[in-house]
């Protein structure tokens, strides 16, 4: 009569393994505005060291300076 009483509390016995397979964690992210900003300043100084090989022009739309 004692197992009967038993039966119940071992059939809500909770099993915890680990996983066969290792978890798998997949993140997107978007790293395009950083590097474009990177890209923007390293132009930016290209330009300030060599200013005869990047002619800038006026705003004004007029001739290269």
């Amino acid at each position: 009569m004692a197992a009967l009483l038993l039966l119940p509390l071992s059939a809500s016995c909770v099993s915890v393994s680990a996983p066969d397979k290792p978890i798998e964690i997949n993140l997107n992210v978007r790293i395009e505005q950083e590097v474009l900003v990177r890209l923007q300043r390293d132009v930016e100084e290209l330009i300030r060291q060599n200013p005869d090989a990047f002619p800038q022009r006026k705003p004004d739309g007029g001739s290269p300076r």
